[in-house]
């Protein structure tokens, strides 16, 4: 039987990516060694890193000025590497969710933090709107993408300080203004790689104006200076990442990849309104297309377990809701396949005329 990979993270990556990965891990550019093997500064390798980086900066129309990094500890250690770099009196946060406010956590170690809006209150279903952000913050930090509640910021905010966003569920889902940012930071499990490494986009006019010292490894500009390469980079989360990279290339670009999630997403919340036995748990406005969380209608709550097994004997995988709120999350990220969407929304409609 098929299997329909709908996990968080780490989640589902195209059959290009596993395949072209597997075959480096036998015989990586015809060196007859393994990619688990050979060394990170071996000629071969440093071309991966460097088209990779170099394709990150094509597909999101990176300008001048700007470095591309990848590094290890994900985007949890972003969370500290940002203010310790960028926070010198104070920053503003926006809190939308669990990773939201674990990156509020970490800033406060470094300086005053403005939290200027949450949606906390209402767990978190909503994206705050409204609010404004003080001009003397050294940055606003926001996360795109929530996967554990389904909510979503498809657009650059427009504030007068430099932005700072974690895109670990959504980058490379839509297209972005990267001139407004000072930091753009994502884990790449979701959208890119396997587990094990970060993509960070720095503008590097907004280093060096902190009054503190700065950890050698947690100083971007350590990073910068030796293209990736300051210590042993993961090898195979970047390998693999850079063959992402080249499928969104020869797919057509980040404008082809936000209409193929867009309709997939419409498809699937179109089922969720109209199917008797389950409701959408995000505001409509600011549902997320990467991350499609959805509960049992109230009266049909009891139902929720027969529908994980349901679902899971017509091949379903990783539907069930974070423990944190329940329910269920199909995670539609870019290399979900339309006809696995359609598969979902087809058991929907079967447990539903069941019942």
């Amino acid at each position: 039987m098929k299997k329909h990979n709908f996990y968080a993270g780490p989640s589902i990556l195209s059959e290009y990516t596993i395949k072209n990965t597997a075959a480096a891990v036998e015989n990586f550019a015809g060196t007859g060694l393994s990619l688990l093997e050979v060394s990170h500064r071996s000629k071969e390798f440093v071309a991966v890193s460097d088209e990779a980086r170099a394709l990150v900066k094509e597909l999101l129309d990176v300008p001048a000025g700007y470095e591309v990094v990848f590094l290890g500890g994900g985007a949890s250690m972003q969370f500290c590497m940002v203010p310790f770099n960028l926070l010198n009196k104070k920053a503003s946060y926006l809190d939308t969710g669990t990773w939201a406010s674990n990156a509020i956590k970490e800033a406060k170690y470094f300086g005053e933090v403005d939290v200027v809006a949450s949606s906390k209150d209402a767990n978190y279903t909503y994206i705050p709107k409204g609010y404004s952000v003080p001009e003397d913050s050294d940055y606003f930090h926001f996360t795109s993408n929530n996967t554990i509640f389904g909510t979503e910021m498809r657009y650059d905010p427009d504030v007068k300080v430099p932005l700072v966003s974690d895109m670990s569920s959504d980058i490379f889902s839509r297209p972005i203004d990267v001139s407004k940012y000072a930091v753009i930071y994502a884990g790449a499990q979701k959208n890119l790689g396997p587990a094990g490494v970060a993509l960070v986009i720095v503008r590097q006019d907004a280093l060096g104006h902190v009054d503190r010292p700065i950890p050698t490894m947690l100083n971007y500009n350590t990073h910068i200076a030796k293209e990736s390469m300051f210590n042993t980079p993961p090898v195979l989360p970047i390998y693999s990442s850079l063959q992402t990279l080249k499928m969104y290339k020869e797919l057509g670009g980040i404008k082809v990849l936000e209409q193929r999630n867009l309709d997939k997403a419409a498809i699937l919340y179109d089922e969720i309104d109209r199917n008797k036995l389950f409701k959408g748990t995000a505001a409509v406005e600011d549902r997320s297309i990467m991350n499609v969380c959805f509960v049992m209608n109230d009266e049909y709550k009891e139902l929720e377990a027969d529908f994980n097994t349901f679902a899971s004997a017509a091949g379903m995988v990783g539907i069930k809701g974070h423990r944190s709120v329940g329910g269920f999350r199909a995670s539609i990220y870019n290399a979900m396949p339309k006809s696995s969407v359609e598969a979902l929304i087809q058991v929907m409609k079967d447990f539903e005329n069941k019942h």
